[in-house]
């Protein structure tokens, strides 16, 4: 097991990851783009450090940030701030940059936050051999433009022969502030009513990561998705009701869309990991 770790992307799903890391004992270098939660971080234990990437990287003392053993690189593709044409270039040269300090410093695993919007919208269960990194062409279907970019992300990854690398492919992410009532509250004409959900838990998030890395379990990929897919109707109509909220009304099913389940079984399987919130519905009580 590794006894240091660096964060880079200590937001929502990172901090606590972080807080988490360093509670059960480990040295913690963790990163934020926003200075007022530098003390944020260290009240969790966390060696906080200003790290920025717009595209190189730029900060405070980042050869300290990076001397470490691992790191667990959680920066997803910008694309509230960066045109969709060229959020594949701008993405690459992010991760490029954090490559070249990673490749001067004692680390030596990369942890990757990944997606699972790498799988196409397509019918029935994918399995993470389903879509190798790096080959878009493996399996087809639409895809969103960010699956896209993270196919080729974990393909350059993974090419690599000084790092090993864990890829962890999280579904539709929600608890917290994260509530799914809030997803479509309001909306109508909501299609695919049918399909299957794919989503996980931030609490499921942090234990996976803890699990990997106290397990020391490198060169894998995993789904990171609770086991059961409640509908999108039965979800996003309960999920409003809970916090009293307008639900949302759908379109007539489409049975030629029903849409993907991702299987996590591998995961459950290797990790021999329980999750904690298996069942999204059942986390949707009235509020």
């Amino acid at each position: 097991m590794v006894h240091s770790i660096s964060i880079l992307g200590c937001g929502w799903m990172g901090q606590p990851i972080g807080a988490r890391l360093a509670d059960a004992g480990l040295r913690v270098h963790g990163s934020t783009t926003t200075p007022g939660k530098l003390d944020r971080l260290r009240r969790d234990g966390i060696a906080p450090f200003r790290i920025d990437l717009s595209p190189n990287l730029d900060g405070t003392d980042p050869d300290r940030f990076f001397d470490t053993q691992a790191l667990f690189l959680n920066v997803p593709p910008p694309v509230r701030d960066v045109p969709a044409d060229d959020l594949a270039d701008y993405h690459r040269r992010q991760i490029e940059a954090v490559l070249e300090h990673v490749a001067a410093s004692p680390i030596d695993w990369v942890l990757f936050a990944g997606s699972t919007g790498v799988y196409p919208r397509t019918a029935g269960r994918v399995v993470e051999s389903d879509q190798p990194p790096g080959d878009p062409q493996a399996l087809s279907g639409p895809r969103r433009s960010t699956g896209e970019v993270l196919i080729d992300i974990e393909g350059r990854l993974t090419e690599r022969d000084d790092l090993d690398v864990t890829i962890l492919r999280f579904a539709g992410l929600y608890g917290g502030d994260r509530h799914p009532g809030r997803f479509l509250a309001g909306r109508s004409g909501i299609r695919r009513p049918d399909a299957p959900t794919n989503l996980i838990h931030r609490d499921d998030c942090v234990g996976i990561v803890q699990a990997v890395v106290e397990q020391d379990v490198r060169g894998e990929i995993f789904n990171a998705c609770a086991p059961t897919h409640p509908t999108r109707r039965d979800l996003y109509t309960r999920a409003a009701w809970a916090l009293d909220l307008e639900p949302p009304t759908f379109a007539e099913a489409d049975e030629t869309s029903p849409g993907k389940i991702v299987s996590s079984e591998r995961l459950r399987r290797t990790l021999d990991y329980p999750f904690q919130h298996p069942d999204p519905l059942a986390d949707l009580s009235p509020a």
